[in-house]
C-alpha cells in the first residue's frame, strides 16, 4: 500500500482555497497514518476571522474523535501557523506539527512570538518546518500578485 504524502493533501486544500478566492493555506490532521480531517482557509466564505485551515481541521478532528485533545495526531499545514492557530495546536495537544513556508509577518512558531517557546505555552508539539516550503510560498506569492 502506498502511503499518502500528507503535505501534498494539505497543498491540495490550499489550491482549493485559492479557487474560492481564499488565502491559499491548507491543513490536514493525521492519526496513525489515516487522515482524520482536512481543510483550507474559509475566512471569507464563512465571514469568520477564525476560519483558518488549521482551526477548521482541528475542530473537525476533535468532533470525529469526540475529544478536545488530539495527542496522537499530527498536523500538516502549508504555511507557518499564526498566533491563534499555534495556541489552538497547543491547547489541542497535537503531537507533531509539520509546516511548509515560513511566515515572517504572521507566523508564531519560528517567526514572531515563537509561541511554543513562551512560558504560557503548556504543550509543545514536535515541529518540522520547511516541508514543501518553496511550493507553498510560490502559491501564496502568485495568489497575492494576481490580486494586486
Amino acid at each position: 500500500m502506498v502511503r499518502p504524502n500528507f503535505m501534498d493533501l494539505a497543498f491540495d486544500e490550499a489550491l482549493a482555497a485559492a479557487e474560492r478566492d481564499e488565502t491559499p493555506v491548507g491543513a490536514v490532521v493525521v492519526r496513525e497514518g489515516a487522515v482524520l480531517a482536512r481543510a483550507g482557509n474559509e475566512t471569507r466564505r464563512r465571514s469568520d476571522p477564525t476560519a483558518h485551515a488549521e482551526m477548521l481541521a482541528i475542530r473537525a478532528a476533535c468532533q470525529i474523535l469526540n475529544s478536545e485533545r488530539l495527542p496522537e495526531c499530527d498536523l500538516y499545514v502549508t504555511l507557518e501557523p499564526c498566533a491563534m492557530c499555534t495556541a489552538a495546536i497547543s491547547f489541542a495537544r497535537v503531537r507533531r506539527l509539520y509546516f511548509g513556508a515560513s511566515d515572517e509577518k504572521g507566523g508564531a512558531v519560528e517567526s514572531g512570538p515563537r509561541f511554543f517557546s513562551q512560558a504560557i505555552c503548556h504543550h509543545r508539539p514536535e515541529v518540522y518546518s520547511g516541508i514543501g516550503a518553496t511550493r507553498s510560498a510560490d502559491l501564496l506569492r502568485r495568489f497575492f500578485q494576481d490580486r494586486r
